[in-house]
């Protein structure tokens, strides 16, 4: 049996899940070391600006170990929020066959990568970013070469998308060493919640008084700059779309805002943070869920309304547009921070409003391929790769623009 160990940053919902499909499924021997307790302990994020717990188990069915954080500010919003001077040890102690990292921009990992031997004991990365927001000039140069020498570290790379892909491209690694290993969540969880949600939508949307022959148009999420609900109140203001209301379901630094331009048009409602146990009835009560972001390095959100059947619309700067969006058939994709687009959008989805439902329905064919056994698949093959290969570390050389 290979031994597997994963380091990543704190218990998250959409892989927790996954850890325990591992133990279960396969003939893995997983071991997932946290640098971090957020999630299984209440503390404040930073993006809701409010405590949080999720209130789903995230270390159950898994084996699994906290490596200390020294860190005066843990967090994974900046450099230092990392701090294990002893991850190398307890992975070490693990004598895994393999290493799987799920990030490593941070302390920690940096000192990890430059102790650990990758010859000896292969090393696979899984990130999931992309160059959907482009930058240039010298800064962008010397990140791209910092980054592409970074990548030389690990034996395989698993991509998680379209835009993934071509980000690990961009910076070098070759398509042999990359794998498919899609971004999923707990879609078995989602599914069997389907008909229950829907009748707790039904009630929900009653206390939240949204009159029952309205659609329902769903931000759901963080009030920021990045994910732009302000674009989606001035689309939804400016579409004029008969018996339809928007609802906001999140907090963040532009709550007092989006209330107070709100205030001066119907059919806009709010809902405080959602939980994990109540994102099923969060989607059901919708008849189409947007994701407006100028930068989202996937949407997993997407992933979860998708379970639920739910048509989406999402701007071209989210990260799983190119995966998970078949344009008129499961939704539409908008360019990023064009309001206009997104009112077109919105008007559009909503011309015909039995559309939605088959837009609905190909969405829940779409997500079924983009599950923990589709994961899995790219991890084993990434395993197979790299420990048959583990005295060769990938050639790795820049690919031009």
């Amino acid at each position: 049996m290979q031994k597997l160990a994963i380091i990543t940053s704190h218990p998250i919902q959409y892989y927790a899940p996954w850890f325990r499909y591992l133990t279960s499924t396969t003939n893995l021997a997983i071991k997932v070391f946290y640098l971090w307790d957020f999630g299984v302990t209440k503390q404040v994020d930073v993006g809701f600006g409010q405590a949080l717990q999720w209130d789903i188990p995230l270390l159950n069915g898994y084996e699994y170990e906290f490596v200390p954080n020294v860190s005066s500010k843990p967090g994974v919003n900046h450099f230092w929020g990392l701090q294990n001077p002893s991850l190398v040890s307890q992975v070490k102690a693990y004598k895994p066959d393999a290493v799987l990292l799920m990030l490593y921009n941070y302390a920690s990992i940096y000192r990890f990568l430059g102790s650990w031997n990758s010859r000896q004991t292969p090393l696979i990365f899984r990130g999931d970013s992309h160059r959907l927001v482009l930058s240039t000039g010298i800064k962008a140069w010397a990140r791209q070469q910092f980054i592409t020498q970074i990548y030389q570290r690990f034996n395989a790379c698993l991509y998680v998308g379209k835009a993934n892909y071509h980000y690990f491209r961009y910076h070098g690694v070759s398509p042999n060493n990359l794998f498919f290993s899609p971004h999923a969540v707990d879609n078995d969880r989602f599914f069997a919640q389907t008909e229950i949600a829907k009748q707790q939508a039904i009630i929900w949307k009653r206390e939240l008084g949204i009159p029952q022959d309205h659609g329902v148009i769903l931000f759901a999420g963080k009030f920021d700059t990045v994910k732009r609900p302000l674009d989606l109140l001035q689309a939804f203001r400016q579409a004029k779309l008969d018996r339809v209301s928007l609802l906001f379901v999140g907090a963040g630094i532009l709550e007092n805002e989006l209330k107070s331009q709100a205030a001066a048009q119907a059919n806009i409602y709010f809902a405080p943070f959602q939980n994990q146990s109540l994102m099923p009835r969060t989607y059901a009560i919708a008849d189409l869920v947007v994701l407006p972001s100028y930068s989202e390095t996937w949407g997993l959100a997407i992933n979860e309304a998708m379970c639920l059947s739910r048509p989406v619309i999402v701007s071209n700067h989210v990260g799983c547009a190119q995966d998970l969006v078949s344009v008129g058939k499961n939704g539409l994709i908008f360019p990023a921070g064009d309001v206009c687009a997104l009112t077109a959008s919105l008007q559009q989805a909503f011309s015909h409003r039995e559309h939605l439902q088959h837009w609905g329905d190909e969405s829940r064919k779409i997500i079924s391929q983009y599950s923990y056994l589709q994961a899995t698949q790219g991890l084993n093959q990434a395993l197979d790769y790299t420990i048959n290969h583990k005295l060769h570390l990938p050639t790795v050389s820049p690919l031009s623009n």
